[in-house]
């Protein structure tokens, strides 16, 4: 093998390791970029983007879904049996 031979390789070589780094990245990109118009369409439709976490939800303070009601209902402990965190 010469030494011109050897430098193609070489070219070759990190022409597809360089191909396959960012088509990984571009690819990385492409799911966060689906991901994240997902959440905002749901969002808009007013749909649960938490999976049922509401405490932990970036739309929690101005969600209406039954499920983040109820949520902060139990965390403002009403009065009633069983209804407090009081310890």
């Amino acid at each position: 093998m010469s030494k011109t031979d050897n430098d193609n390789l070489i070219k070759r070589r990190g022409f597809v390791v360089g191909f396959a780094r960012f088509g990984v990245l571009g690819l990385l990109g492409g799911v966060a970029v689906f991901g994240e118009a997902k959440r905002r369409r749901l969002l808009r439709e007013g749909k649960c983007v938490g999976r049922g976490v509401c405490g932990g939800c970036g739309a929690f303070g101005d969600c209406g879904l039954p499920l983040a009601v109820s949520f902060k209902e139990s965390r403002q402990g009403g009065g009633g049996i069983g209804g407090g965190d009081e310890r």
